[in-house]
């Protein structure tokens, strides 16, 4: 009896010790801590002040008139702006073709409204895809991008979060590419603006999407969600959302003569509310532009895209967020905005005589891509010009490093659009990777090329 009794107070306490070594194990506190991390967001958006609005200079970055732009919100579906960016980054480097059709889970199909109505087991083109989203705001649609660029919903919501921490978004974090209801989905206004801007100058050869007033897929017709465009002077795009924990939400762009603004807002009671806010503010912010220079500067996005973020099978785009390299401050010399840049924006980024000459000599440099060394791409513009300036102009920004690099345009067609892609080669691997982290760090956008 004694040794039965004796016998089974040992099973209890190895019982009990096998629990509390569950319970103390490392991994364990860490998928505690793991768990915070993840919800410390959720805890900070301010429900008490959901609204927030913000309203830049495209050109200059001068905010012209902000409200809580830094609070945390819940993009709903202007989280469909980084879906639209990652696919049009790869449009642009060929891994995507706008014609490709894409496979429809059963996951994508059985997205809430709005949709497309799309079907499990069927495909849908890729450009029918992108004109769902920037019309009919189509979940479906966004998952079906999602999955193929990340191979899922969670996979590609990481690739959004770092494609956002690239272009100076750190209060972003995206869960799926639709931007239906995650409590862990967050972003602000301020961060909202910069995608808009990343959107526009980083791919003006797509950005014309998002001005399209309806889209026929399937013999259903589908409007644009921005009512506003077609009533408020100079708005070509880009997005509306809403969820009941964000309010209406709305990124819009608009140009009356060489002044483009970027407005946001979050928060609207009701669609008509929002878009006559945003209609006021822009009213507004184009008055301040004529009288007001003084006005404070944030941050935007650079004018050339910065390296994809797309591929989901490869740790390189880890070294290359994380991998910072000692180098000199910023670029003494702002690069030329691709698509628009003129002889007015190279005479103010030196002396024009000077970088005439500069040109001409390094012009003799500039050779076809041989494919036997890595490189790093720094913008693609619309002109040989520009693209030969922002070569010289980051040469001579870091000149021990890039200096005995060998500058090349390369020229590329996509989707009816001439491009010239500048880019320095003869570097080594690590030194390309450094670099573009160095620079994308730094809020200058770099694309590395590999061999």
């Amino acid at each position: 009896m004694n040794r039965q009794h004796s016998y089974g107070k040992k099973i209890n306490y190895l019982f009990l010790a096998i629990i509390l070594a569950v319970i103390w194990h490392p991994h364990a506190a860490l998928a505690k801590k793991h768990h915070a991390n993840k919800h410390h967001y959720r805890a900070l958006v301010d429900q008490t002040a959901a609204y927030s609005d913000i309203v830049l200079n495209a050109e200059t970055g001068q905010v012209l008139h902000a409200t809580n732009p830094d609070s945390l919100r819940h993009p709903a579906s202007l989280t469909k702006m980084m879906t639209l960016y990652l696919t049009f980054q790869a449009l642009e480097s060929g891994k995507l073709n706008i014609n490709q059709y894409l496979p429809i889970s059963l996951n994508a199909a059985e997205q809430s409204p709005s949709k497309l109505g799309l079907r499990a087991g069927q495909r849908i083109r890729v450009e029918d895809a992108i004109l769902g989203l920037v019309t009919e705001s189509a979940n479906d649609a966004a998952v079906v991008l999602g999955e193929w660029l990340g191979g899922s919903e969670a996979g590609f919501g990481q690739i959004m979060t770092r494609q956002a921490h690239a272009l100076s978004m750190n209060h972003t974090q995206f869960q799926n590419p639709s931007g239906l209801p995650d409590p862990d989905q967050i972003t602000t206004a301020h961060d909202m603006a910069l995608l808009g801007h990343a959107l526009i100058y980083h791919f003006p050869q797509f950005y014309s999407y998002f001005s399209r007033d309806h889209f026929v897929y399937t013999g259903v017709y589908h409007h644009n969600h921005n009512h506003l465009m077609a009533r408020y002077e100079g708005m070509d795009g880009i997005k509306t959302g809403y969820i009941r924990a964000s309010g209406f939400n709305l990124v819009a762009s608009a140009k009356r003569g060489n002044t483009r603004l970027i407005g946001v807002v979050f928060g609207g009671n009701s669609a008509v509310a929002r878009d006559n806010r945003m209609a006021e503010l822009l009213d507004e912010a184009f008055q301040k532009t004529q009288k007001d220079n003084s006005v404070s500067s944030i941050p935007v996005a650079q004018t050339s895209a910065p390296q994809p973020l797309a591929q989901g099978d490869s740790n390189d785009n880890e070294e290359n967020t994380d991998d910072y390299m000692d180098l000199p401050s910023k670029a003494a010399t702002a690069l030329p905005s691709p698509a628009t840049a003129t002889k007015d924006t190279i005479t103010k980024a030196g002396n024009l005589k000077q970088l005439q000459s500069s040109k001409q000599q390094d012009a003799s440099k500039i050779t076809a891509i041989n494919g036997d060394n890595w490189g790093i791409q720094i913008g693609a513009y619309s002109d040989a010009e520009s693209g030969r300036l922002a070569i010289t102009n980051i040469t001579r920004t870091m000149p021990q490093i890039l200096g005995s690099g060998e500058p090349q345009l390369q020229k590329v067609v996509i989707s009816g659009t001439t491009l010239y892609r500048a880019r320095l080669m003869a570097l080594d691997q690590k030194t390309a990777q450094s670099v573009c982290s160095y620079l994308t760090h730094h809020g200058q956008s770099c694309l590395t090329v590999g061999p």
